[in-house]
């Protein structure tokens, strides 16, 4: 079995037209896609989601943080 530790991997993502990039687990990835799949939208428009939920936090956390929370909760319904 695979260990899920894993360093971080920078990807880029498109969010209204800004390209960024984001370092991530290889597990956080993997979950990012599946609720991509399940949910029939690309990652770049989950990820442009979660970005908008967060910034509507009175403190918002670093993109990468919020998508790992968001992963730990809201897409793991």
């Amino acid at each position: 079995m695979a260990t899920p530790y894993h360093p971080p991997v920078k990807r880029s993502v498109e969010i209204a037209g800004h390209k960024t990039s984001i370092s991530l687990e290889p597990v956080f990835w993997d979950l990012l896609k599946e609720v991509a799949v399940r949910e029939g939208v690309p990652v770049n428009a989950l990820v442009a989601r979660i970005d908008a939920e967060r910034l509507e936090a009175t403190t918002p956390p670093g993109l990468a943080s919020a998508i790992r929370v968001w992963l730990a909760t809201a897409g793991a319904r």
